[in-house]
């Protein structure tokens, strides 16, 4: 009797794009666990069409996650006895925020696998220390799309605490052979002052390492419940990307078809960052 041989595997060798969709993107946070479930449809859609060989997926947590971890002071670490709940209440209502996009990507027939953050990461004073990458190598190498998000997590020195997704993408960015970052916000890009708040606030369309540092030191802190930093946290965590010579673009993925074009590699409006 003649057996055929099994197939093997073909390894997906190509550079990945690291991709952060942000909470206030896929919730609406001015309502504790509210989704906005046509753009997270639209979203996994748009990743769909794009077609991207090797991709990896983050997202914040909005009005899922921010809410319960202030309430429960969970960044802070344990204090009391009390928190333990609010540590559980937290991580789960992130599982069901991931469950929804995880649903949508389903849909739209895109091979993602979830990966649960805290269940890969260690974090010592809210900083990463142990990343388990051995799936997400796997995962991206077999061709799935690996989907994290900013969670809770153990904590060498707090007990727990609150881990960003943004915080996430830049350990991401180190471990990967990273092509680039893009990130999708509510509005069109990175601004001197919050657009939502100053209507003069205006856009920058492209800027350098050091002008992002510049830029940083400027910037206040989002007034929406965020305890992971607001924009002045994100542009920390994004500054090592830069200076590795990843290029990030940050763009509004309210937009239909901004995150496809973007992708795609396509002229989008938003801010590009490079190193030089």
């Amino acid at each position: 009797m003649h057996v055929k041989p099994m197939k093997e595997l073909r390894l997906n060798t190509a550079k990945t794009i690291i991709l952060k969709i942000g909470g206030s993107v896929i919730t609406d946070k001015t309502e504790e666990m509210k989704a906005r479930t046509g753009v997270i449809d639209r979203l996994a859609s748009e990743i769909k069409r794009a077609n991207v060989t090797s991709l990896v997926l983050v997202h914040g947590g909005g009005s899922f996650g921010h809410p319960l971890a202030e309430r429960y002071k969970i960044k802070e670490g344990f204090r009391d006895v009390s928190q333990k709940m609010g540590f559980c209440l937290t991580h789960h209502s992130m599982t069901i925020l991931n469950g929804l996009l995880m649903d949508a990507l389903m849909m739209h027939e895109v091979p993602a696998v979830s990966i649960t953050s805290s269940s890969v990461i260690l974090t010592e004073n809210g900083r990463i220390i142990k990343f388990e990458d051995t799936e997400l190598h796997r995962a991206l190498e077999a061709g799935y799309t690996p989907v994290l998000y900013g969670d809770t997590v153990f904590d060498r020195k707090l007990g727990f605490t609150i881990l960003s997704g943004d915080q996430i993408i830049a350990v991401l960015a180190s471990k990967l052979d990273t092509e680039r970052v893009i990130i999708g916000v509510d509005v069109d890009g990175l601004y001197d002052t919050d657009p939502k708040h100053d209507r003069s606030a205006k856009l920058f369309e492209h800027l350098n390492l050091t002008q992002l540092r510049n830029v940083r030191n400027k910037l206040d802190a989002s007034k929406a419940k965020d305890v992971t930093g607001g924009m002045a946290g994100k542009i920390a965590e994004i500054i090592p990307v830069i200076e590795k010579g990843i290029p990030l673009m940050m763009i509004n993925t309210m937009e239909s078809d901004s995150l496809f074009l973007a992708l795609k590699g396509e002229d989008v409006k938003g801010t590009k960052i490079e190193k030089e």
